[in-house]
């Protein structure tokens, strides 16, 4: 081992778990302290100001200027009671990542001093520049102005000595160029097109949520190793490196005992999160070595997403403290599982009726019915669309890889509603429904208490699981923004609950019943969508790819191509209808993942290129001159014998030939179709071309990966697998 590399994986070992401040209070006793909650409002604002800012979030009422100075007021007297001297407004542009610009609470008195001042105007609006963020081409560079503007319904909160408010990001002319914009958008789409047919079940709902239970993997790597990979540094991911003689094979990581300085992370990210208002629940090992998942319990799906974006900030500092760097690529390191963020999402009303579970009575039941089997359909509908909200060039590694999720989007139900649908379509509408709820199993040991079993099972492979009371988006990738998916979702839903209900307005038009209007309506969806759109079987296998092409489901699993399903007649009908995108929102939308596609691409080859050429040939060269030395000494001392006394190394010698040219051959072709596609101005066409440079680079590793199997260790300049992957 090189003496570099033997100094900076000694160091990785040596590293202890750091010591961990864990208050002295109980969780629910400094729960949300950082944050401007309704019990912070009621206390800082007066009861007319904290009754029409409650408004303003619960009903959508506009604040006025006078009040929204009120309430300034009252943030400002909190925030500098905790040391707060910033201000930022801090919104999601098309980035993946949040962005934040701190402006300090000082200001001239008008006397020769200073005065915190903090007022209306700075809470509601500010203006970042928008051209220098992704625009897809809405914003040119002398065309700069952008606005932030105060999003109420997300709880403002302090960041180390700022006063962070959440925001939505317009630009000049209108158009969103964020994440949180036309996700709003979109739960207000879905949650109006549910509350009519809600009203058709319980006239007293007066408003619909939708929910959102985010599940976060990454993998957790030493900041010193994390250094000495500069595809790692660069990239996120390690685009070389052969695999560990263990990783996860013995299933022995998941779900294991959870190392001492991962747990102290761990709790620190907690403590952090709490105090953020965010409430974390789980925290667990993952499948593989150094992967690791956190969650929190389900909460309003805006809300949930903005919680979600700064817990992977407070992961981000957190860890440098403990001498961790968090990777959130979906994929960094070959032959292990990558990092989804699985979204589990549902649909509930202000009665404390969950829409996605089953009733207490055939009402409840049928009401059940209708959202599940509405859910499906917009799935098959929007299939190809789901899986485009999903794809980029980081989650195409996991997208089909052989772990979920597979390529194909389609919605696993279970046995036990499979049955009931099937069982719906051959009795009379007015059939009331039964669905069997949890059902008793004993272990078969007097001293083991008996277990409830589940109506439906759990199945890996599928990229959208009911399950239980819910549906879980299982094919988000880890370092994605929630709303990219949860948007297009919320959205294909509401398409088909406002189509659904007009088909019942027309059947009970005719003279019909509710419940029989609802079931004459359901049974050609149902009919559908068990034939089409439902899978329980291995998502994995060959067979289903062909079958899934059969019944009409979309296979693709080129991320640039998938990319246009956005722009497509029914896509842009869906979301022009709904108010959540217009047409050139979309446009400029795929313009941008277009570009972001390129440039990750780009970003790779250019590492690939540059390790391969600066790092592992001299190596690799360097190692091939110390055995030809070598066969020079026994020619010389075994002139007659030599040949056969030195097979094994002159056949390693000529291994490494035939590996260093290769890698160069194909970096040399590689670099060649890099000029080629840097060169096209089309972003669509670039990011086609920069797909097939992305395959060239798998074909460049497996040479790379093989000199690492030949080359003497102690020269090798590259921490490996089995150096990285196993934090002790």
């Amino acid at each position: 081992m090189s003496r570099l590399r033997f100094d900076v994986v000694q160091d990785a070992f040596k590293k202890k778990a750091v010591a961990v401040d864990i208050p002295a209070e109980k969780v629910s006793e400094y729960f949300g302290e950082l944050v401007f909650n309704r019990d912070k409002m009621q206390k800082y604002l007066d009861e007319k100001t904290f009754g029409r800012l409650v408004n303003c979030i619960d009903n959508g009422e506009a604040l006025d200027r006078k009040t929204a100075d009120l309430v300034a007021a009252g943030m400002k007297t909190w925030a500098l009671e905790h040391g707060v001297t910033h201000v930022t407004h801090w919104f999601q542009p098309l980035t993946e990542g949040t962005a934040e610009k701190h402006d300090s609470f000082m200001e001239y008195d008008g006397k020769g001093g200073m005065i915190e001042s903090f007022d209306g105007k700075s809470l509601v609006q500010q203006e970042p520049d928008a051209s220098s963020f992704p625009n897809g081409g809405i914003r040119a560079t002398f065309e700069a102005r952008g606005y932030t503007a105060w999003d109420p319904t997300s709880p403002v909160f302090i960041q180390d000595d700022t006063l962070c408010i959440p925001t939505v990001f317009i630009s000049y002319t209108g158009e969103a160029l964020d994440y949180k914009t036309p996700l709003k958008k979109s739960i207000k789409a879905v949650t109006e097109a549910a509350l009519p047919i809600c009203k058709l079940f319980n006239p007293k709902v007066k408003k619909v949520f939708s929910y959102l239970g985010w599940e976060q993997e990454y993998f957790l790597v030493d900041e010193d190793l994390f250094a000495a990979r500069p595809d790692l540094m660069l990239a996120g991911r390690t685009l070389m490196g052969h695999a560990a003689s263990k990783n996860q094979q013995l299933d022995d990581h998941y779900f294991g005992a959870i190392p001492s300085r991962v747990a102290a992370f761990m709790r620190d990210i907690e403590i952090a999160g709490y105090k953020l208002g965010i409430p974390l629940k789980t925290r667990h090992n993952e499948a593989a070595p150094n992967q690791f998942e956190l969650a929190p319990i389900y909460g309003e799906a805006n809300l949930a997403n903005d919680q979600n974006q700064m817990m992977m900030n407070v992961m981000n500092t957190i860890a440098r403290k403990h001498g961790f760097v968090v990777l959130f690529h979906e994929k960094p390191f070959e032959g292990i599982n990558g990092s989804g963020k699985h979204n589990n999402w549902s649909l509930g009303t202000d009665t404390g009726t969950p829409l996605l579970a089953p009733g207490k009575d055939a009402n409840g039941n049928l009401q059940f019915i209708t959202f599940f089997v509405n859910v499906l359909a917009a799935v098959q509908k929007h299939n190809a669309l789901l899986k485009a909200s999903v794809g980029s060039a980081t989650n195409e590694h996991r997208l089909g890889g052989g772990e979920a999720p597979p390529a194909i989007v389609s919605a696993f139900l279970g046995k036990t509603m499979t049955d009931v649908l099937r069982k719906l379509l051959t009795v009379p509408s007015d059939t009331p429904i039964e669905i069997v709820g949890k059902k008793g199993a004993s272990v078969g040991l007097v001293e083991i208490p008996e277990i409830f079993l589940d109506n439906t099972d759990r199945n890996r492979t599928s990229p959208f699981a009911f399950t239980g009371n819910r549906f879980e988006f299982r094919a988000v990738g880890a370092s994605a923004n929630c709303a990219g998916a949860m948007t297009t979702l919320n959205s294909a839903v509401a398409e088909q609950l406002l189509d659904f209900k007009q088909a019942v307005d027309r059947e009970m038009a005719s003279g019909k019943a509710m419940n029989i209007a609802v079931m004459d309506c359901l049974k050609p969806i149902i009919r559908d969508v068990l034939d089409v759109v439902c899978f329980d079987g291995n998502g994995y296998c060959e067979k289903w790819k062909i079958e899934a092409e059969r019944r009409g489901l979309d296979t693709e699993t080129n991320v640039p191509k998938l990319f246009k399903a956005f722009t497509e007649k029914k896509s842009v009908d869906m979301f022009t209808r709904l108010g959540v995108f217009s047409e050139v929102e979309l446009q400029a939308r795929n313009e941008v993942k277009w570009g972001t596609y390129s440039k990750k691409v780009q970003i790779e080859a250019r590492v690939v290129g540059r390790m391969s050429i600066n790092h592992i040939i001299p190596v690799a060269l360097e190692y091939q001159t110390k055995l030809l030395k070598n066969i020079d000494l026994m020619r010389a001392s075994f002139p007659e014998e030599y040949k056969d006394m030195a097979a094994t190394q002159i056949g390693i010698v000529r291994e490494i030939s035939a590996l260093v040219t290769d890698v160069r051959t194909k970096v040399d072709a590689m670099i060649g179709e890099r000029i080629k596609a840097n060169a096209i101005a089309d972003e669509y066409n670039k990011a086609l071309a920069y797909y097939e440079i992305g395959r060239s680079l798998l074909e460049i590793r497996k040479s790379l990966d093989q000199l690492e199997e030949i080359v003497d260790d102690d020269r090798w300049p590259l921490p490996k697998y089995r150096e990285i992957l196993f934090i002790n």
